[in-house]
Formats: structure tokens, sequence, C-alpha cells
């Protein structure tokens, strides 16, 4: 079972940050779906939200449904969620 501690808050905070930068520039390429600096922008911030999502799931545990199994068992029951903010 990971740990859960400050450092969790952080890194979530950052793919909170990510996610929403991505998700702003997603809309603005839906109406300027040519505009290169966006594109630039978009794979900039998917890179930083990928990387973010990496780190959170590394130290403290998984983000998404696709990364909470191992060969034999369902780990998701295993940390507190992230939403729940608990140290283990």
């Amino acid at each position: 079972m990971m740990g859960y501690n400050v450092d969790c808050d952080m890194l979530l905070k950052q793919v909170y940050e990510a996610s929403f930068a991505m998700d702003d520039v997603v809309l603005f390429l839906d109406t300027h779906p040519d505009d290169q600096e966006a594109l630039n922008y978009y794979f900039y911030v998917a890179d930083m939200r990928q990387q973010a999502m990496q780190a959170y799931e590394e130290q403290c545990g998984p983000l998404m449904v696709d990364g909470v199994m191992d060969e034999n068992y369902w780990t998701w029951i295993n940390d507190p969620w992230p939403w729940e903010g608990e140290c283990g």
C-alpha cells in the first residue's frame, strides 16, 4: 500500500492545473483547428499532464481505472482515493 502525504496534494494540484490548461486549449482548438501556436501549446500541456499523472501515480497510487490492476488483484481499494486526502 502506498502512503499518502502532502506531496500527493501538490502532485494532484499539478494534475488539475495541467488538465485545466489542456481542456482550455481543446476548446480553443474546436474553433481554431489550424492555429499552430495553439496546437503546439496543446502538445506541451498534454505532455505536462502526462508527466504530472505519472508522478502522482508513482508516489500516491492510481488516478484512472486503467492503472489499478496488477496481475491478480484489483488494487483500486488499497489506498486513499485522491479526493479523500487522508494520510496513509
